[in-house]
């Protein structure tokens, strides 16, 4: 069980009701369309990844706190840490809906990929993050090389603040390839 970060496939973000976010998709449209932006399709035919996006949250997230702290102001913190849904568009604020999911409970934020990207490298910038050495792809690669020896192993030749905090390392890596695999393959990120 706990809490993963994970993609949305297409048929999940048009499927009404509790095994889907078709909600959530119909009330941002709405919300979009309010604001005079084109809506949001997502289609299969934009090139999911086989698998898509899985990462399990499990390290403390403490040290990262402190990382944010120190490096983002408060609403940059907020952009960063405080949405449900995370989407492959920009935005110029994060977009509040008056829909609940499983994770979310009576409402939804939605927050923009390429603004969560900025804050991720910034912070991988500070850390001094390998990204070169960092996996992406597979489901729970990311998780199984901070926890299973490969950011070890690494940190044996490529030394820095990474190395140091390996959880904060984690959860920096995690957010930035959510953000890129979001912007990447065109779809939604969530919690389950």
């Amino acid at each position: 069980m706990g809490v993963y970060l994970v993609s949305v496939a297409a048929q999940d973000w048009s499927q009404r009701g509790e095994d889907g976010y078709g909600d959530v998709a119909a009330a941002l449209n709405t919300e979009l369309e309010r604001r005079r932006l084109p809506p949001y399709e997502l289609r299969q035919a934009t090139g999911e990844a086989p698998g898509g996006f899985e990462e399990k949250v499990s390290p403390s997230m403490d040290s990262f706190l402190a990382l944010c702290r120190t490096r983002l102001t408060d609403a940059e913190l907020s952009a960063l840490l405080d949405w449900t849904v995370l989407v492959p568009f920009a935005l110029e604020e994060e977009i509040v809906l008056p829909v609940g999911t499983a994770y979310s409970g009576e409402e939804t934020v939605v927050a923009s990929a390429p603004g969560v990207l900025a804050l991720a490298e910034r912070l991988a910038d500070a850390v001094e993050l390998p990204l070169d050495a960092i996996p992406s792809g597979e489901s729970l690669t990311l998780s199984l090389w901070f926890l299973q020896g490969g950011a070890e192993q690494t940190a044996r030749t490529r030394t820095g603040p990474w190395a140091e905090d390996r959880d904060a390392a984690f959860y920096t890596a995690l957010y930035l390839r959510a953000a890129q695999h979001s912007i990447r393959h065109h779809c939604p990120m969530t919690y389950s």
